[in-house]
């Protein structure tokens, strides 16, 4: 009888752990249990069950189960209220118990949102982006431009108190430098979207690292603005690429106007062209040989150079070898003091014409300690000069960077100011019309009309539509004159139209 009576004892426990498994796999209604939850259930026999489930049985019959009966168990639920002792198996509930849940929160979403039209824009900044090239040959080169720009924005925030159209929200300038190279300039401009959340990228520098973002900037929907890049293919496709703009000369165009002038006024002479093989330069010599007049000069010589060469003496070379009477260089300052030291040094005398970006004062500086090698060169430009300190605009520039800026005034930092002061223009309209979104500011743009900045020449105007986003609409001839060891440049003849 006795081991009938231990018998009954196991039989009565192991009914209690089926209860108890019960409960933990949601028997006894249709609902699952909520994990985490925790229950401590009462019957007649003790029982362990080692799982994620856990649950003591005790009995007022007092019986041990010979080696303690163990279960595992596949189940997160853990109920958490205990039902009443008794000395018979508590009935399953048939109402869940209460739980108390656990759950992972959800990552918050991205700041970015590309289809929202005010990112960048705060109660009291509007904030801006550009990539740039911060140091080395281009960084010494363009810098001027940039510092120019970030004066300009300096005297709004400070004694304008910002944006007055605009809630005198203040302009803030990212900066993100990217050496002037195509590899880097992704990374820059998606930091600056992504992670900076920017209005608007402004003043872009460079043909090749532009052109690697380009694309990814109108399929954003960013505003893409005052690119500082004369290529031609900016104002090629305007439907396909609606949110870039240029502010500089077409490169095309100013190349075609050297072809033009060498066959109208230097005929007969043979013609060559040291250029950056990037879009800028085959911009520049493809314009060459639209404007010359094949009847009137031969092309001799096309000489290539990577834009980040540090020598280019092999290409000033072949120039002569092959008997150049005048050449055309589409490069930037460092290259083209270069080319001019690299001839005067061979006693070699061409005629040079170079592109409006080294129209600076500052070719008298790289092209030391022969600085009498640039009188006579050509070039063109639209703006006053950096020394006309008579003129009010220019003076007033001349003050704006002694001020906010330690960089001496120059050509590069008057378009700089020109950038800023269109950009805050741009801006202040869209707030005027109510509607300072990404595609206000473009439908801004597009209504800009033969605007004429104090700091360009009288008749230099700027105009923009839908279907047309070249910017600059003509030129003037500067050339360089050197007395007595100081260099400067000159405007001469009329202005040449780049349409």
């Amino acid at each position: 009888m006795r081991k009938l009576g231990k018998l009954c004892l196991v039989f009565l426990a192991l009914v209690a752990l089926l209860s108890v498994l019960a409960v933990a796999c949601g028997g006894g209604g249709d609902k699952e249990a909520t994990p985490t939850a925790k229950a401590t259930v009462a019957a007649t026999a003790k029982a362990t069950v080692a799982a994620t489930a856990k649950a003591t049985v005790a009995a007022t019959a007092k019986a041990t189960v010979a080696a303690s009966a163990t279960a595992t168990v596949v189940a997160t639920a853990k109920p958490t209220t205990s039902p009443t002792t008794s000395t018979t198996p508590t009935a399953v509930p048939t109402t869940p118990p209460t739980v108390e849940a656990t759950i992972e929160p959800t990552p918050p979403p991205s700041a970015y949102d590309p289809t929202n039209p005010d990112i960048g824009i705060t109660d009291t900044e509007i904030i801006l982006g550009t990539h740039f090239s911060l140091t080395g040959i281009y960084g010494n080169a363009f810098g001027p431009v940039l510092k120019g720009m970030k004066a300009y924005f300096a005297y709004v925030n400070t004694e304008l108190g910002g944006i007055a159209a605009c809630g005198n929200r203040k302009v803030v300038l990212k900066v993100e430098n990217d050496d002037y190279e195509a590899a880097k300039s992704p990374a820059a401009v998606r930091k600056l979207v992504e992670q900076e959340h920017v209005f608007a990228i402004v003043a872009g520098l460079g043909t090749a690292a532009h052109s690697a973002v380009w694309e990814y900037l109108n399929e954003k929907g960013i505003p893409d603005l005052w690119i500082m890049s004369g290529a031609h293919k900016w104002a090629a496709d305007p439907v396909a690429h609606p949110w870039s703009y240029a502010i500089l000369p077409d490169y095309y165009v100013e190349g075609t106007i050297f072809g033009k002038y060498i066959s109208e006024n230097l005929a007969g002479k043979k013609v060559g062209v040291i250029y950056q093989n990037d879009d800028y330069g085959k911009d520049e010599l493809a314009g060459v040989k639209n404007g010359l007049d094949s009847t009137k000069n031969e092309l001799v010589s096309e000489q290539p150079y990577d834009s980040l060469a540090i020598d280019i003496r092999a290409q000033v070379n072949k120039l002569k070898s092959d008997g150049a009477e005048v050449v055309v260089g589409g490069g930037i300052p460092g290259h083209m003091a270069q080319l001019i030291k690299g001839a005067y040094q061979m006693d070699w005398h061409p005629q040079f014409f170079i592109g409006y970006v080294n129209s600076s004062t500052a070719m008298f500086v790289y092209a030391q300690p022969y600085v009498e090698a640039m009188d006579g060169v050509l070039t063109l430009q639209g703006n006053k000069m950096d020394w006309w300190t008579d003129d009010p605009a220019r003076a007033e520039h001349h003050r704006l960077m002694a001020t906010y800026s330690d960089e001496n005034p120059s050509s590069n930092s008057v378009m700089g100011q020109i950038t800023g002061e269109t950009m805050v223009d741009v801006l202040a309209e869209a707030c005027n019309r109510g509607d300072l979104t990404r595609q206000g500011v473009i439908d801004v743009v597009n209504s800009i009309k033969d605007e004429q900045r104090d700091l360009r020449l009288d008749g230099i105007t700027t105009s923009f539509s839908a279907t047309d986003h070249s910017a600059v609409e003509a030129m003037k001839f500067l050339r360089a004159h050197v007395v007595d060891g100081v260099g400067t440049y000159e405007y001469e003849g009329d202005f040449v139209s780049f349409r």
